[in-house]
């Protein structure tokens, strides 16, 4: 143990590909796995929307403990222990869904999960930061994204075909379910061995304050009254809250249309069909959308490219519009609508974490950033929890045509956003 501890750099290859792909993979299994599951169980799409939009609370309420994770041990210990929480809450779910009692334990479990998986993840990027040094977190940062982005891929792609051939094969939902989340928390356990030998004892995570428990709670309140007396504060946070509101609904009910029947309006897809076009094609869209987004705001700026990056998260929702209108029976036609869709809200998403950025700019910038992600969760959880009742009152293609009107309040805020000019342009664009 003593020996170990000295290790204090291992090759970033070694551990980074690994830390990201576990920090993806909860939270996939917690906002989409488990929608398309409850639907495979039975479940409405109100009581669905409603559960598992709770779930999103975690993240919202992250930057409210996130300073504890900073002074009470390390960020290696916390990386670790996470690990194996979430191990726990995957078995958790996977022993109780053939039980009688299977919605109230594995919801229980799911939120043990999502706890775990919200303080895994200010774990982790706070050992990012600490473990490297700055040209070494540049280089990798990329990397971090793909392997977080193939962790989606596997979440909700690879394991839902797996849920669906194990539907198919044995006939017993339940227990298909329950093989699944089995596989995920052997999986978890791995990495809670991996990481427990292979992350490096960086110096710097040492897990101990000069200041008392007093002067942190002090730095703890001066943080969130430095943030909420910003110059703009009321606009960003609408911003912030409604950038996503159409988008927060639609991603709710996405897998419940593309598996309801034909008859009440869905597309009828299998469980394995519905993992191969939104966890597979669409997840990769999303990827491209993003990079392509990051690619050309860095040429321009944000602020050239707001209005057309909330267009381009809003308009493409008109492809769930008109495959709730003629519901297609080409698979291809819905791959190539979904993969549209999936694009768009990429290449549009870029805009709105760049803007988190600049408004996170200044003292306390880490702090200030962690509470615009809660906000940015916070304008995920209620909208979703609304939008199962919606679509139920609405029926499927009243529900998609809401979803682009959702989108106004956005558009009508973005006229009065004010945005440097150079924000997010690259060096040498800026110097032109």
């Amino acid at each position: 143990m003593n020996k170990q501890k000295k290790v204090t750099f291992r090759n970033p290859w070694s551990w980074i590909p690994t830390l990201y792909f576990a920090e993806g993979l909860p939270y996939v299994a917690v906002m989409t796995v488990s929608v398309i599951m409850y639907k495979r169980f039975g479940l409405s799409n109100t009581e669905i929307a409603l559960y598992t939009s709770w779930l999103y609370l975690p993240w919202v309420i992250k930057p409210f403990w996130s300073p504890f994770v900073d002074i009470l041990k390390t960020k290696r210990w916390w990386i670790v222990t996470m690990q194996l929480l979430i191990g726990a809450g995957l078995a958790g779910v996977a022993f109780t869904l053939p039980t009688p009692f299977y919605l109230q334990a594995s919801l229980a479990f799911f939120w043990l999960m999502a706890f775990s998986s919200a303080t895994h993840d200010i774990a982790a990027d706070g050992f990012y930061m600490l473990a490297l040094d700055d040209s070494q977190q540049s280089f990798f940062v990329g990397i971090r994204s793909t392997f977080y982005r193939l962790a989606s891929i596997t979440g909700q792609g690879l394991l839902i075909i797996l849920a669906g051939f194990l539907e198919k094969s044995t006939g017993r939902i339940p227990f298909a379910w329950s093989i699944t989340f089995f596989i995920l928390a052997g999986l978890f356990l791995l990495f809670f061995v991996y990481h427990r030998f292979v992350l490096p004892y960086p110096a710097a995570d040492s897990g101990k304050t000069a200041h008392t428990f007093k002067d942190v709670m002090a730095e703890f309140g001066n943080t969130f009254k430095s943030f909420f007396t910003k110059k703009g504060i009321g606009l960003a946070i609408a911003f912030m809250l409604l950038y996503r509101l159409s988008e927060s609904m639609l991603i709710k009910l996405a897998s419940p249309f593309l598996l309801d029947s034909r008859e009440v309006g869905g597309l009828g897809l299998s469980t394995s069909e519905v993992g191969i076009t939104y966890g597979t094609v669409g997840v990769i869209s999303l990827t491209l959308g993003g990079i392509i987004g990051g690619i050309v705001a860095s040429r321009n700026g944000l602020k050239k490219w707001l209005w057309p990056m909330a267009l381009t998260i809003t308009l493409p929702h008109a492809a769930y519009l008109l495959l709730a209108f003629y519901q297609p029976e080409s698979f291809l036609w819905v791959n190539a609508a979904v993969a549209t869709e999936q694009f768009g809200y990429g290449f549009g998403f870029t805009a709105y974490m760049l803007y988190l950025i600049y408004f996170s700019q200044g003292e306390h910038k880490t702090a200030h950033y962690s509470i615009c992600t809660g906000f940015m969760a916070l304008g995920m959880m209620l909208p979703g929890m609304a939008a199962g009742w919606i679509q139920e009152q609405l029926g499927y293609q009243h529900f998609f045509v809401f979803i682009m009107l959702a989108a106004i309040p956005t558009l009508l805020l973005i006229p009065f956003m004010k945005i440097d000019p150079d924000f997010g342009r690259s060096k040498k664009e800026a110097d032109r």
